[in-house]
């Protein structure tokens, strides 16, 4: 009798639990290496506890729309049409090549990649600026829907699913490769040396449907959005941060991003643009190492692969 009523107890501590584990909003890397952190790596699927599942910055390290990491996608977040953000070409399948010298000979051009597995997934393209009407006239030419394609411009937002999406300010080139182009009229700019105007480059901020507020940074340097608009406005409590240099923010300008400006309670690193671990650990003297040691608050290296747990705090509970 005592053993049935202490079964009894637990599987109600069991079912408890259960909502404060669905609350949380999961993050997967999807990198060039399991396990690993890599140089091309950008591309993250955020879930939120309702089951909308978002795929940022899906890169080169995203082994096309078949690969099997993916799954259901029910969004596709694009920063700027940077190559190794939008996908000009992909890894043959995961973990093809090396960390240092990725397989990533398979060509998505003229699509992208982010085209690709919007195609095959039936997904929606949320961005800003003017890119939007480019993934409309590639869905559209692909067979696809032309409103699969979503504008979220600065100051607005949409609600997919679960999720609201806004687009902030990223300080960053935003140029059009003319190969995406073709013709005549992508051969003439591309002897030119000039690509396509699709505006400004854009950061997102995520609002999840358990409260948590989460500020992706694509490619930007200090902006003083990132204290009025990101902290002063969204309140955003994660942030997912480009540390790269020479492009984008070093390690300790965007240590000053997380320290000064947007204070969050964690931060992902992101777009390293090194080999910043080996066997899952970071690498001492990367730019990865130093950004770690400059923050004040936890840094959470996306190994690829591992998926990361976060309250609406912004702490992470689990896989961390």
């Amino acid at each position: 009798m005592k053993t049935a009523s202490l079964l009894s107890v637990l599987a109600v501590g069991a079912l408890i639990a259960l909502p404060a584990l669905a609350s949380n909003v999961k993050v997967t890397p999807l990198g060039g290496q399991e396990g690993e952190l890599c140089p091309q790596d950008r591309a993250l699927i955020f879930e939120d506890p309702s089951g909308t599942r978002i795929l940022y910055d899906p890169g080169r390290t995203v082994a096309g729309a078949d690969d099997p990491r993916l799954g259901k996608i029910d969004v596709i977040l694009v920063t700027h049409m940077h190559g190794d953000h939008v996908g000009n070409a992909h890894n043959k399948a995961p973990n093809s090549g090396s960390c240092d010298k990725p397989d990533v000979s398979v060509s998505a051009l003229p699509n992208s990649n982010t085209v690709n597995i919007a195609l095959a997934k039936n997904a929606r393209i949320v961005t800003g600026s003017e890119m939007p009407p480019f993934f409309a006239s590639k869905l559209k030419a692909a067979g696809g829907d032309p409103k699969n394609s979503i504008l979220a411009r600065f100051g607005g937002s949409v609600k997919i699913g679960g999720v609201t999406i806004a687009t902030v300010q990223a300080i960053h080139s935003n140029g059009l490769d003319p190969d995406y182009i073709g013709g005549d009229l992508g051969k003439h700019m591309k002897d030119a040396g000039i690509a396509g105007y699709v505006g400004e480059a854009t950061g997102y901020v995520l609002k999840f449907s358990n409260g948590l507020v989460a500020y992706l940074s694509g490619d930007t340097g200090i902006t003083g959005e990132q204290e009025k608009v990101v902290r002063g406005h969204y309140a955003a409590r994660l942030t997912v941060m480009n540390i790269g240099d020479t492009f984008t923010t070093g390690p300790n300008e965007a240590a000053y991003v997380i320290n000064d400006l947007v204070k969050p309670a964690s931060v992902i690193v992101s777009h390293v643009n090194e080999v910043g671990t080996k066997g899952g650990k970071v690498l001492p003297g990367t730019r990865t190492d130093t950004f770690i040691k400059a923050v004040k608050v936890p840094v959470h290296v996306p190994l690829s692969g591992k998926t990361m747990e976060f309250d609406a705090s912004g702490k992470c509970v689990a896989g961390c």
